[in-house]
């Protein structure tokens, strides 16, 4: 079985993308994390708030990268397959 250099790139690619989706989901529950810290510092009274808020927050931001991450891997196997 040969694969051209368009399957190479299309594996290339995925296999890119899965690696730029982790990174950034990585940074922007990095982000939400130290906003929440930092709110809590301010205002201790809100802490049971903001938890609720960053959770969810980064609950959303794992479901899209996750699901971004499954595209990149269904794409680089059909490449293989």
């Amino acid at each position: 079985m040969e694969i051209g250099i368009g399957n190479g790139l299309i594996a290339l690619a995925a296999g890119l993308g899965a690696g730029l989706v982790t990174m950034g989901a990585a940074s922007g529950i990095g982000r939400i994390t130290a906003a929440a810290a930092e709110a809590t510092g301010r205002q201790p009274e809100a802490a049971n708030d903001i938890r609720t808020t960053a959770l969810i927050m980064s609950a959303l931001i794992e479901g899209v990268a996750l699901f971004c991450a499954v595209t990149c891997f269904l794409l680089s196997g059909s490449v293989a397959g």
